[in-house]
């Protein structure tokens, strides 16, 4: 005859199946948040490196106010490059990256000007380029 304290034993702990339907319910759970998550974090960079450019934009407009004329670089947004009435820095922190570390680029083109990121795959002058033009 068994005692009780074997019983209460046995019942304790889990059983296989138990720990395998658990192991399975999370993993079916991972997968759902891991889809729902992906799918959301281009989209959400591609519109944080827009608000970089656009940020960057306006510091070029601000420097063309105060001095009289468009920055010749970008780093003239970052350092006195002799301009009168420089009132900089008009951005913080070094060159700005784009959301996914790359540094834009300022391009000045007869009376306009541009600023472009790099986009996702991180290579310049491909088809998922962002910059400052309201075509893109």
């Amino acid at each position: 005859m068994k005692s009780n304290s074997d019983n209460k034993r046995r019942k304790a702990g889990f059983t296989l199946i138990e720990v395998l339907l658990v192991v399975a319910i999370l993993g079916v759970l991972a997968t759902v948040v891991v889809v729902n998550v992906s799918g959301r974090r281009e989209p959400a960079m591609i519109r944080a490196t827009r608000a970089s450019i656009a940020a960057v934009s306006t510091a070029i407009d601000l420097y063309e106010v105060d001095t009289g004329r468009r920055p010749s670089s970008i780093q003239d947004l970052l350092r006195d490059p002799g301009a009168p009435n420089w009132n900089g820095p008009y951005i913080r922190g070094g060159v700005p990256l784009d959301a996914w570390g790359t540094p834009l680029e300022y391009r000045v083109s007869g009376g306009s000007f541009v600023v472009v990121s790099a986009g996702p795959d991180m290579q310049m002058g491909t088809s998922d380029d962002i910059s400052s033009h309201v075509s893109n």
